[in-house]
């Protein structure tokens, strides 16, 4: 979604407020010079609520002292300069205090094919787990706006922190389980939960075991709750396929007020960067604000249904301005007497579609496996496979878990995705 406020409607002042300076509906107003006409301009929010944490200070920018007398150190937290959300975090110590830098390295994806136009399927659990959560990290399909990564750690981070400072990360849970450490708390996490960390985060991440399997989407755009789904005023509506009760902020800020030698690993512009802190960057002791993390879970999406089959944007969970992601849950089929439950074929004139296959059977597709990814770009039409219409009639339910990804921008191959490729999944729909 646009990151400023966009055009929304005109008005004359018969249905908005006026005055001779100005009218207004809600609090989004644009005064254009006189009464006739006014444009109204709709502002839309990352995050639908106001959260804290921990202790802070009555009023913002004031004295906030130590049991010893000293100050917390505050720090903003903000999106877009001054202009979107925003957190404040109140620390021990100021964390600015850099002690040494490393070498940077180069973790950019390798390209193999820039252009293509083929129907192409990865098999995603082929990918071999890995011992570092960073190193484990395996772009397969990448361009401009997104990386979408497949990833098999089988330790926790232990030795340093991470941030991503160019994108906000969306981590899919599809095998795992353990917690989420960062500045403003603990977030626990499962199988499928989508866990959302808006750029310049910092966090580790700790499993409970070493099977982990996780989907990530980098967006160099903000991520948002589409906005379709909120009021004027950022709060989700009736007709949302979820609600802020289904919405997990981080909890058990736990203040870590130590001294030291502290690695984040931080990653700009296809480059990690290792930065030594000479205190903990969790020495949190409070914070607020509408910029934090959280974990929605894939589990808590209520599908939306219909007598006939409904369009993918029923299934949408997040967006940005260039791309969406949708959640295919277990849900009933379509009930007209008539109704034919697959998909019918179609050309995505405008947009890549990247379906990964979490759980479940797809009555649209044959050999489906677990962590395959197929993506069926723009320019040629898709559809069931030979046999799947037929097969679906009568169909009364899914069970079907699945997260699309569809980007408005073409999208790349990895040298990595084409050791995961089943190469004749092009000639699969030939009868």
């Amino acid at each position: 979604m646009p990151h400023r406020p966009v055009y929304d409607a005109t008005c004359t002042t018969d249905n908005v407020i006026a005055t001779q300076d100005r009218c207004h509906l809600g609090r989004s107003w644009y005064y254009t010079g006189h009464h006739s006409k006014i444009i109204i301009l709709n502002f839309t929010f990352p995050m639908p609520h106001y959260h804290t944490l921990g202790a802070i200070p009555h009023k913002r920018h004031t004295q906030f002292r130590k049991p010893d007398g000293g100050l917390y150190s505050e720090q903003l937290f903000s999106t877009e300069g001054f202009s979107n959300d925003y957190a404040l975090l109140y620390h021990c110590h100021p964390p600015t205090q850099i002690i040494r830098t490393e070498p940077q390295r180069d973790v950019s994806p390798r390209i193999a094919e820039e252009k293509m136009l083929q129907h192409r399927c990865f098999e995603g659990f082929k990918i071999e787990p890995a011992e570092d959560f960073l190193e484990s990290r395996v772009p397969v399909l990448v361009n401009n706006d997104c990386h979408l990564v497949l990833a098999a750690p089988r330790q926790s981070m232990t030795d340093y922190f991470y941030k991503n400072t160019d994108g906000d990360e969306l981590l899919f849970i599809h095998e795992g389980s353990g917690v989420v450490k960062t500045q403003y708390g603990d977030l626990p996490f499962g199988y499928g939960d989508y866990i959302v960390l808006p750029r310049g985060t910092i966090y580790q991440i700790h499993f409970n075991d070493t099977h982990n399997r996780l989907f990530i989407v980098e967006s160099f755009t903000p991520l948002r709750f589409p906005k379709r789904y909120l009021s004027q005023y950022g709060q989700l509506m009736e007709h949302a396929p979820y609600c802020e009760r289904d919405i997990r902020p981080p909890v058990n800020l736990v203040t870590t007020d130590e001294k030291g030698d502290f690695l984040i690993r931080a990653k700009k512009k296809g480059l990690l960067y290792g930065l030594h802190y000479g205190t903990h960057p969790f020495d949190v002791i409070g914070w607020d604000g509408c910029c934090y993390p959280f974990i929605f879970s894939i589990h808590d999406f209520e599908p939306i249904t219909g007598r006939v089959h409904q369009p993918p944007p029923v299934h949408q969970t997040f967006e940005t301005s260039a791309f969406v992601v949708c959640s295919f849950v277990p849900r009933l089929f379509d009930y007209h007497p008539q109704a034919i439950p697959a998909p019918y074929n179609h050309s995505n004139i405008d947009s890549d579609e990247v379906i990964y296959y979490v759980d479940g059977d797809f009555m649209s597709r044959k050999h489906v496996t677990r962590g395959m990814i197929t993506l069926h770009p723009a320019g040629i039409p898709h559809g069931p496979h030979p046999g799947a219409v037929e097969k679906s009639i009568g169909t009364r339910e899914t069970k079907e878990l699945a997260v699309m990804v569809d980007t408005f921008h073409p999208l790349m191959i990895t040298q990595q995705a084409l050791e995961l490729e089943n190469p004749d999944y092009i000639m699969s729909w030939a009868e």
